[in-house]
């Protein structure tokens, strides 16, 4: 096996490797988060009044703490186009109840925070309170474009609410996801492995044709040597006819019989 094949071969099984860790990193959830109940409220469209409010930024209000869960996708994996979901939760420390009024989030590049991918679509929540010493869970489920190329991004994800008719929000996820696409026909991992099956062959085949060349050469080289009576051309004794050689070849010749 030659080095360059050796080369080629590992390449490939270390892509494979980390592709299908990638695709495979689905699981369940961190059994030592705490999730609290659900929060009493419906779901609903963001109306215009809540419109508004999610278009502005507010300050965060003392003692709202929040936590994040993907359901069941440990490895936040987000396939384009279709439904993701995930829960916030929020325990109220303050010293007041407070209102939940609706959930926005965007999708960002990872190396310039600044530079804005998409903004995921509000949802807004009726009648979802949050009492004192409290704490509840908010579904957001959300959907990238089909149409966004697979790969990390960063998502901001808030929480808007209203304590004594006043507006806050608090940042309950600020981190990366990472965006697949959609897997209609063929699924990533199957698509990949086809395609390192197709280049193993392949590499295969170069290998034993280049085996086959190098012991076609070998024998080439190894030629055989043949052993016979020594032939003297006629024209040749022709011109050396009456010479010394020719006589000196005679008188040897009688010599043996």
């Amino acid at each position: 096996m030659t080095i360059g094949f050796r080369v080629y071969f590992v390449a490939l099984l270390l892509l494979a490797a980390s592709l299908l860790q990638v695709a495979r990193c689905q699981s369940e959830p961190d059994p030592d988060l705490d999730i609290a109940d659900p929060a009493e409220g419906d779901i609903g469209l963001v109306d215009e009044d809540v419109h508004d409010l999610v278009e502005e930024t507010f300050n965060a209000a003392p003692g709202i703490e929040t936590i994040t869960v993907f359901p069941k996708n440990v490895g936040k994996l987000v396939t384009a186009g279709e439904e993701t979901e995930l829960l916030v939760g929020l325990k109220n420390n303050g010293e007041s109840t407070f209102n939940v009024i609706a959930i926005k989030a965007s999708v960002h590049l990872p190396y310039d925070h600044r530079m804005l991918v998409q903004n995921l679509t509000a949802q807004g929540f009726n009648n979802a309170t949050v009492p004192v010493s409290a704490q509840a869970t908010f579904p957001y489920v959300f959907a990238v474009s089909k149409y966004l190329q697979a790969g990390t991004f960063d998502l901001v994800g808030t929480i808007i609410y209203e304590i004594d008719q006043s507006p806050y929000q608090s940042t309950f996820y600020n981190g990366t996801v990472e965006v697949v696409e959609s897997g209609n026909l063929f699924s990533v991992e199957s698509v990949f492995l086809v395609t390192l099956g197709i280049a193993l062959l392949i590499f295969l085949g170069v290998w034993v044709r280049g085996q086959i060349q190098q012991l076609s050469k070998k024998s080439k080289r190894a030629a055989k040597v043949e052993v016979g009576t020594k032939t003297t051309d006629a024209s040749m004794d022709e011109w050396l006819q009456g010479t010394a050689y020719t006589q000196s070849l005679s008188s040897k010749s009688k010599k043996k019989k």
